[in-house]
């Protein structure tokens, strides 16, 4: 089992901080980005994409429900990716597109994203 504790709280964290957000703030462009909603979308797609990979599901569509609903998204992508890792033996990998990854290394990765978006959307 992986510990996905970090995970959960930067998730946590960076949703709870969207939620509190004006219209502004969320509508506001961020670099590579029309909007700091659409970059906790993109995240919150990324997360999703491996989860489903994760748990060996079938893909889906991801919606976009608009920018108040960016935290609670990311907040839902963001459990149920670190529900699949933490379900997984350790040492096992993650079927992605371009090849088995170690289940860590994905942990690593999307732990590395919410970072990296919680600092561009500040």
């Amino acid at each position: 089992m992986h510990d996905v504790q970090l995970l959960v709280e930067a998730v946590d964290s960076l949703a709870d901080r969207f939620r509190s957000l004006p219209q502004s703030k969320l509508l506001g462009a961020v670099p590579g980005y029309e909007s700091r909603a659409g970059a906790v979308l993109a995240l919150a797609r990324r997360l999703a994409e491996l989860a489903l990979a994760a748990e060996c599901g079938p893909e889906r569509e991801f919606p976009d429900a608009g920018a108040f609903a960016a935290g609670d998204q990311l907040a839902v992508a963001g459990h149920d990716l670190a529900a699949a890792l933490a379900a997984l033996p350790e040492g096992d990998a993650v079927a992605l597109p371009g090849g088995p990854v170690a289940a860590a290394e994905v942990l690593a990765g999307a732990l590395a994203a919410v970072r990296e978006t919680a600092a561009l959307c500040r």
